[in-house]
């Protein structure tokens, strides 16, 4: 069965308590807004498995978000039309992505640093660019990325489901796919293989970038306003707890981009069903450090299992020739070539 059956039970199971829990939470309105929230939140869960399978990390989403978003924002007050500025905030966090990529791989530091440095960089771009003040939009047309529908469903869940099945056949149909798994699994044997390490890390931290692009357009976009503050809240903590819940290691290599969408889902479905049922924003941060602690836990338990079983399914079969109680030294003299001449 797929791994993503347990999460996906999990994502029921949960529902339901919170069905039980309060007749609100089962109502029309209450799914569409639980999506539309979830929406942000799955297209940073998405870059953020990306970079997770190659063994890094990106702390620098929830600035980009801002970044993206309020850029689009300022464009469109130039009197730009809303898909050129559209376009430039998509460039824009691709340019994120490729600059925390490049540091990383040519001058060798560790993701958490230079990702965490770019989410202070990103952060304080908008707020210079603008005096720390919001920009509205005016451009209607640019309400159809957050606020519009096709056919019934709102356009964010539309446009995160089309991406999450974009990247999913890029992850397991594509050579480049394969080759992020490798690295994330084992990076030195990746490079003697052959595989661009430089360029795998770039790629996957440039697509971190356009999700997190997408995600400022479709938060700029919903509130008609561009705000320099825009995915400093909890933005990137459910991004990583989406990923980690839904399957992805922190040690890379291991993951799936269905899994990492049902965990953005199950996390949504947790923020949405608590502030539901009445309980205190303060305890969300909480509930889903715990969701982190034990999704961490049980991947490294699991991750120590298989290398036991790997071990003893070693130490049982035992190396191929002669076993260790009967080396080859020890052989009487002529024995080896008689065997050999036996077996021609």
């Amino acid at each position: 069965m797929p791994d993503e059956i347990g999460i996906f039970g999990i994502l029921i199971l949960v529902a339901l308590v919170m069905s039980l829990l309060s007749e609100n939470f089962r109502t029309v309105d209450n799914l569409q807004i639980l999506l539309l929230n979830g929406a942000v939140i799955a297209f940073l869960a998405l870059g953020q498995t990306f970079v997770l399978l190659t063994g890094g990390i990106d702390l620098s989403t929830g600035s980009n978000v801002a970044l993206t978003g309020m850029l689009a924002a300022v464009v469109m007050k130039a009197g730009v039309g809303w898909p050129i500025a559209a376009l430039v905030a998509i460039l824009a966090g691709i340019a994120v992505g490729l600059f925390n990529g490049a540091i990383i791989h040519y001058l060798k530091l560790p993701p958490f640093i230079v990702t965490f440095s770019t989410f202070g960089i990103a952060a304080s771009i908008p707020q210079i660019m603008t005096g720390a003040k919001s920009v509205s939009v005016t451009d209607p047309m640019f309400a159809v990325i957050g606020r519009g529908a096709l056919l019934g469903v709102p356009m964010p869940v539309v446009l995160v489901i089309v991406a999450a099945c974009v990247l999913a056949f890029f992850l397991r149909r594509t050579a480049t796919g394969v080759h992020i798994y490798a690295v994330g699994g084992n990076a030195e044997t990746s490079r003697l293989a052959g595989i661009g390490i430089g360029r795998t890390t770039m790629l996957v931290y440039a697509v971190s970038g356009l999700c997190a692009a997408f995600g400022g357009l479709i938060t700029t976009s919903r509130l008609m306003v561009g705000y320099p503050t825009a995915g400093s809240g909890n933005e990137l903590f459910f991004s990583i707890a989406a990923a980690v819940v839904g399957g992805v290691s922190l040690f890379g290599g291991i993951g799936s981009v269905p899994g990492a969408f049902l965990g953005a889902v199950l996390i949504a479905t947790v923020s949405n069903g608590m502030n539901v049922i009445g309980v205190d924003s303060f305890w969300q941060p909480l509930v889903i450090g715990v969701i982190i602690l034990l999704g961490v836990s049980l991947d490294t338990y699991r991750r120590r299992l298989s290398l036991s079983d790997f071990s003893r399914l070693f130490s049982r079969s035992g190396p191929p020739g002669p076993t260790a109680r009967e080396p080859l030294d020890s052989l009487a003299p002529g024995e080896g070539a008689v065997s050999i001449e036996n077996k021609r």
